[in-house]
């Protein structure tokens, strides 16, 4: 019987695929705090989770870090290849991303910017780096520019008095499940507020634009003078929007099928109020799908009509934090958190 051919201690390993290689950059830039070795030695780097568009699994991938102007943004550059890469359309379906920096962890929007704004922002990156006026030059395809933004905005060093529960900085120490509750819908609230800040902006913007077109007598874009309504505006918008109502949808169906009915075991006293949240749960449902289908034709929407929608989306989702703090706060604040704690 033949003897099996011995492998040459000599023998090279095999070639790594982009995934593995990624894989290798991953492992060492967490076990490094940040700093990796090989080609990308030196560089400054960020891991990039996103949220696969169709299939829902995290997605975490390496990449360049660029600062400018206070701003932390990446280039979908993809070594200049013809098409997007798959973590940008990750993001464009789902913009709430988790951003690795080495020195710390956060929650982002990842807004795409546009227009001028993205060119100065891509320009200052290829200051940083030629590599990637070399990526462009090697595709027709635009090389967005992704900002991100962190998802929790400064607040105090203290609350103030008049604050409720939900509005206290993110700072505090979440040791039980009421300081969860209060912590997600502290985010909800300034989400909350950073849409409907953004919407007043775009529809301003929007406006001025057709007071121009009308004015100079123009009824399509590119009139003498004339620009397009406030570049970027409409994608932040959309992007702030999605984030805020996929996180509410999330945070409803978690309360829904684990919170509600663990609490309703412990305290029999609640089912009335939990069976009452559980139908705030579904009327605001329906007011974050029909303002969805309104973020679908942002160009054409209404003003009126997405203010109005927005508007009282917000009197509903307020209310409703405020009824579930005052309910439940009391009954898991005997909760330790995370569990198993």
């Amino acid at each position: 019987m033949p003897t099996p051919a011995r492998k040459s201690p000599h023998t090279p390993p095999p070639p790594r695929t982009p995934a593995t290689y990624q894989r290798s950059v991953i492992d060492e830039f967490r076990a490094n705090g940040g700093r990796v070795g090989g080609p990308s030695a030196g560089s400054a780097l960020l891991l990039l989770t996103t949220t696969g568009a169709r299939s829902g699994a995290a997605h975490t991938v390496p990449l360049g870090l660029v600062r400018h102007d206070g701003l932390l943004y990446v280039v979908a550059s993809d070594l200049g290849a013809d098409r997007h890469p798959a973590w940008y359309h990750n993001l464009l379906a789902h913009p709430l991303v988790r951003v690795d920096t080495g020195a710390g962890e956060f929650e982002a929007i990842a807004v795409p910017a546009e227009g001028d704004r993205r060119d100065r922002l891509f320009a200052h990156a290829v200051r940083v780096d030629s590599g990637y006026a070399d990526h462009q030059a090697r595709t027709a395809r635009t090389l967005p520019v992704v900002v991100l933004a962190p998802a929790t905005p400064d607040t105090p060093a203290a609350p103030d008095a008049t604050e409720r529960p939900g509005d206290q900085p993110a700072s505090v120490e979440v040791t039980t499940l009421a300081d969860k509750l209060v912590e997600v819908h502290r985010w909800l609230r300034a989400q909350l507020r950073h849409v409907r800040a953004e919407a007043d902006a775009y529809f301003a913007a929007r406006a001025a634009y057709e007071a121009r077109e009308a004015y100079a007598g123009q009824g399509t874009y590119g009139g003498p003078g004339a620009e397009p309504p406030a570049p970027g505006l409409g994608l932040q918008l959309r992007q702030h929007c999605l984030a805020f109502c996929q996180t509410l949808q999330f945070h409803h169906t978690a309360e829904d099928g684990h919170v509600f009915p663990v609490v309703a075991r412990h305290h029999p006293e609640l089912r009335d109020t939990l069976e009452r949240l559980g139908r705030e749960h579904r009327t605001v449902a329906r007011v974050h799908d029909a303002l969805l289908a309104l973020l679908a034709d942002l160009g054409g929407a209404d003003p009126q009509r997405f203010r109005t929608e927005l508007a009282r989306m917000s009197a509903e989702l307020e209310a409703h934090l405020d009824h579930e703090e005052e309910s439940l706060l009391p009954a898991l604040a005997a909760v330790p958190w995370p569990p198993g704690r």
